[in-house]
């Protein structure tokens, strides 16, 4: 799939913007062939290096009318999730550097306040965006300075608990901000639960804002009539407006809240969208305007889509639609666990999986052809899932939470207090454990061993390959005492055979793979071929060294950890994962709790900075995980210990 050797090109209105002010200079059609030339430029500048598509296809029109209307840099633009604001970034002076977006050293493909002054708070995960701009209200207002915040979120981010809180605070502090809900029906995958219910009924009765749009209307012509007599009658007509609502539209959900509701509007329809924000920007207040985009406007391809594929994606052909083909034809650790799991619960008939708006990226959509009555798709609610497990096992019910390891971060409270300390089975298995690449910092499953390990009754498993990850799923499920967690990577394995025979593997237990001498190379999960690769290296300069495949994290077995820690005078361990509090930190922990003073070197993550977006291999080789690096490391150490 060839792509001429050039960078993509700007049309003759797109070229001429080099910052947001240069909007406002061109009239409604002029802004419409600038829309037509954004899309085009986005579909082009994405298909030779990926990212995501469809939702930034979807927020043209609206980008432009909120530049055309209102003052990037001075007015706050908070983009929920951030990956709809590729249009953001390119009216912003980023669009000479957009061919280098998730690619090293390159543009982020979230918003990222350190990149530009226009980009007012970074993001990667959903519903963060109105209590972000409640903040930057109430701030402006404590600090006495007039601009216009604006929440721009969507209808799947909108699931997410945290924005019904800042919907309900601020509402209840009828703080002066604009919500704007990009409303396209589809997340990564199909919108559930009774807010995506409650916003197609909206949208399909035109009763409502037709009324409201004729009353008002004609209240607008009073004051020309005197405004007492004007004001008494939009008394009158709210008063009316609270009763009929309730019968008119289906529920009155965000006034109820406090929020003056606008819309449903056609998010593509730039006129209308310019005037309703003109008529907008000067009156107080909390507001919410519905505007009804198309996920992948514009891409017949994403437009179609109802998959999630083009939601984000690697290289593809433009002008077909054809994706590129994946380089690595082994299958996917997600794609294994979905299989491994679909056996599970064949077995197990109280076998449940639980994941949040994530069926395709975390493999429960396998399962789910299998059991449908089993999968429960919770939206992006992780603190639901996790205690929606918690209550499944007091049932008698084995609930797998299949969650992004990020994303688990935002439910940590409820694997503490609702698993955890009730010693509730709970088998949590978390995808994109460690780097993931492109997304960035916002995306790397950096933090799991260690926000996990210190968690009193979490058993933590990570595999070296798929036949181990299948293994460790058996073992979450024989072990009943407690909650337990199998972390691994994003991406392709080894190539491991499917194990004919499941075992139960012995908690806590390590696997020798070579014994040597003077040093034992300790690897957890995807850093076993690592340390494999490093000891091969050093073999050859006749340093032998001893590799261990850890297994768990969280017990160690102290028994197993005496013999090897004791035979060897340099201990390293080497994990995809920050190095405070993580596995190299549980041997510092057992090397104290035993007596055994050794030289020990714990690579993984830095502890003092997030590590950027790029490519895996380059990243690795950048905080010196890659074999080379290890094992250059090991041969200092022994250097320094001689």
């Amino acid at each position: 799939m060839a792509h001429d050797s050039g960078l993509p090109q700007a049309g003759p209105l797109l070229s001429g913007i080099h910052r947001p002010e240069d909007v406002k200079q061109l009239g409604i059609p002029q802004l419409e062939k600038l829309s037509q030339e954004l899309r085009e430029f986005i579909v082009n500048s994405i298909s030779r290096h990926g990212g995501h598509l469809s939702p930034n296809l979807g927020t043209v029109e609206l980008t432009v009318a909120l530049f055309k209307v209102m003052e990037p840099g001075k007015d706050r633009f908070i983009w929920d999730v951030g990956h709809q604001a590729y249009s953001h970034k390119l009216l912003t002076g980023r669009r000479e550097r957009f061919h280098t977006i998730r690619q090293h050293d390159g543009l982020s493909g979230f918003l990222k306040r350190s990149e530009s002054k226009y980009d007012d708070f970074g993001a990667g995960h959903a519903s963060t965006s109105i209590s972000a701009a409640l903040g930057m209200a109430v701030g402006r207002d404590l600090q006495g300075r007039k601009n216009r915040v604006f929440a721009i979120i969507g209808d799947g981010s909108l699931t997410g608990g945290m924005a019904f809180e800042a919907l309900n605070n601020a509402g209840d502090r009828n703080e002066d901000l604009t919500v704007i809900l990009n409303d396209n029906k589809m997340s990564i995958a199909e919108n559930v639960g009774g807010i995506s219910k409650y916003l197609n009924r909206v949208i399909t009765d035109p009763r409502w804002n037709k009324l409201r749009k004729d009353v008002w209307g004609a209240l607008g012509h009073l004051d020309k009539v005197g405004k007492g007599w004007a004001d008494h009658a939009r008394e009158t007509a709210r008063k009316v407006e609270d009763a009929v609502k309730g019968m008119v539209l289906p529920g009155s959900l965000f006034e109820d809240l406090g929020f003056r509701y606008y819309g449903p509007v056609d998010g593509h329809d730039l006129p209308a969208l310019i005037d309703l924000f003109e008529k907008l920007k000067d009156i107080p207040g909390p507001k919410l305007v519905h505007v009804v985009t198309v996920k992948g406007k514009g891409f017949e391809p994403a437009e179609k889509d109802d998959t999630g594929k083009w939601h984000g994606l690697g290289a593809f052909d433009p002008e077909t639609g054809k994706v590129a083909p994946a380089s690595d034809s082994k299958p996917s650790y997600t794609q294994v666990f979905g299989e491994a799991l679909t056996d599970l619960a064949a077995a197990h008939p109280e076998v449940v999986a639980i994941t949040g708006a994530m069926p395709g990226g975390t493999g429960v959509n396998i399962m789910a052809k299998s059991f449908p009555d089993r999968v429960f798709d919770v939206g992006i609610a992780e603190q639901h899932a996790v205690t929606f497990a918690a209550g499944l096992c007091c049932e008698g019910v084995r609930p797998v939470v299949a969650i992004y390891s990020t994303f688990l971060q935002r439910a940590y409270d409820q694997v503490v207090h609702d698993a955890a300390i009730q010693h509730l089975p709970v088998i949590f298995c978390l995808d994109r454990a460690g780097l993931v690449g492109a997304d960035g910092p916002t995306h790397h499953g950096a933090l799991d061993l260690a926000y996990l390990r210190t968690i009193q009754t979490m058993v933590v498993m990570a595999p070296r390959d798929e036949a181990e990850l299948v293994h460790m799923l058996h073992t979450a499920h024989a072990h009943t005492s407690g909650p337990s967690a199998i972390r691994y990577p994003r991406g392709s394995g080894r190539g491991a055979a499917k194990p004919a025979e499941p075992k139960v593997l012995e908690i806590g237990v390590p696997e020798i793979l070579r014994e040597g001498a003077e040093v034992a190379i300790l690897g957890i999960g995807s850093m076993v071929d690592v340390a494999e690769a490093a000891a091969d290296l050093l073999a050859g300069e006749g340093i032998r060294a001893t590799v261990v495949n850890a297994r768990f994290a969280k017990p160690l077995s102290l028994a197993h950890y005496r013999d090897i820690l004791s035979a060897h005078r340099l201990v390293v361990t080497i994990e995809d994962g920050v190095r405070s509090g993580g596995y190299g930190s549980a041997v510092a922990e057992a090397m104290a709790d035993l007596d055994l003073p050794r030289r020990h070197v714990l690579l993984g993550h830095p502890s003092d900075r997030f590590v950027d977006h790029g490519d895996n291999s380059r990243l690795f080789k950048e905080i010196g995980l890659d074999p080379a690096s290890v094992a250059n490391r090991i041969r200092k150490a022994l250097e320094a210990s001689t």
